[in-house]
């Protein structure tokens, strides 16, 4: 799995309740196609034994500098990424020192892959001005800092200095593994999800959107390098971890966080599947039911790409849009493409079984501004991110040429 297949990864597991985390961590890793080679330092083999990794990744796991010789120069040269999870307040104090007292931190100092740091400790530990210095020192030497979060602690306690859950940690190992590096520092703006327009304080209109696609979109962009922030709305799938999240309910919200957004971008991922019709009227009050039915006036709801068009035009935002079709498929894309002004659109049938909403695959005819068509076969929609992505990517790089 992208971009995992082939890649080598080290993880390092120091002391701490957190190191549990670590072994689901290797596994999702090695799902996703890496190889992983794994160091305990002495504290964290009194809370998950070696055996329990060696079980997982199916490769020797390292604890002492004297298990192999020049161990620590071969794992440090072998990895294509290096992470730490659990980082307790110790070993991230030895590695802003520089030492080189035990396998562990005499493997980071000499390993030339990038470094991504996963703190876990105390709430009190995590915020001591001495830990503070040293994530500093550690960001001077190029580490990532990813987490920690805010939530329960050992003890009962709560606050930050808990380790980031390892479906947190895979994305921001992705990002450093991801050989895609079209969309580095280049800002992004992606929308996913249904929107809702209310009949009543109870009841609402909306659509069968669960955001999967702009979610994968939003995702693959960040992991690729770009600065994404993400406009959801209340779609059911997981958001990514990666991207600035904006959380939106209406049409009209989302208009005015995309119109907000689209400022300073530079690419448009619009895959918000959003409204066409809101009611003329919102009831204050719920509406009672009765034996002679409902009638319900609905007007047009705000058209987003049309809305933000003029501005689109004026600050060159690249845009892919979606159009789900029941009939002339590709005749409606093409006649979207253009009226809406953008550089792609990726039509997909709402009839079609396996793709479009609610559904984790996708089948998409890609259509650029030359009218040609390309065919995506049906695929994960996390896949097709990725072919989206690399088309545009490849748009943008002729375009500057």
């Amino acid at each position: 799995m992208r971009p995992f297949d082939g890649r080598r990864v080290l993880l390092v597991v120091s002391g701490g309740i957190a190191a549990y985390k670590s072994a689901v961590l290797a596994r999702r890793l090695i799902e996703g196609g890496a190889a992983v080679d794994v160091i305990l330092t002495e504290s964290a083999e009194r809370f998950v034994g070696r055996v329990t990794f060696e079980g997982i990744t199916g490769r020797r796991a390292h604890m002492s500098l004297w298990d192999r010789p020049m161990a620590h120069l071969d794992l440090g040269r072998e990895a294509d990424v290096v992470v730490i999870a659990p980082a307790s307040a110790d070993l991230i104090s030895r590695l802003a020192a520089g030492a080189a007292d035990d396998l562990a931190t005499t493997t980071v100092l000499a390993a030339r892959a990038p470094v991504i740091v996963c703190p876990a400790m105390n709430t009190r530990m995590w915020e001591h001005p001495a830990t503070h210095a040293n994530v500093a020192r550690l960001v001077e030497f190029g580490c990532t800092i990813a987490g920690p979060a805010d939530g329960p602690l050992a003890e009962g306690e709560s606050g930050p200095g808990r380790l980031l859950e390892p479906e947190q940690i895979v994305p921001a190992i992705a990002r450093k593994l991801e050989s895609a590096k079209g969309l580095r520092g280049r800002k992004v703006v992606a929308t996913a999800g249904p929107t809702r327009a209310a009949l009543d304080p109870v009841r609402f209109i909306s659509n069968r959107s669960s955001g999967r696609m702009g979610f994968a979109l939003a995702e693959a962009a960040w992991r690729r390098g770009g600065d994404v922030t993400l406009i959801s709305g209340p779609g059911a799938a997981p958001r990514p971890s990666g991207p600035r999240l904006v959380e939106v309910e209406t049409a009209r919200e989302m208009l005015a966080a995309l119109e907000t957004a689209l400022t300073d971008a530079e690419i448009l991922l619009m895959a918000a599947a959003v409204g066409d019709f809101e009611p003329a009227a919102e009831a204050a009050s719920k509406i009672r039911k009765t034996d002679g039915g409902l009638d319900l006036t609905l007007r047009a709801g705000p058209d987003l790409l049309m809305e933000t068009r003029e501005l689109r035009a004026e600050k060159r935002i690249f845009t892919l849009g979606f159009a789900l079709e029941t009939d002339d498929l590709i005749a409606r894309g093409r006649e979207k493409l253009e009226r809406k002004g953008m550089q792609l659109v990726a039509v997909n049938s709402a009839l079609d079984p396996d793709a479009g909403f609610e559904s984790a695959t996708n089948r998409i005819t890609l259509i650029d501004r030359a009218g040609a068509s390309e065919e995506l076969p049906l695929a994960k929609k996390t896949e097709l991110a990725d072919q989206l992505l690399d088309r545009i990517e490849a748009s943008i790089a002729a375009a500057e040429a």
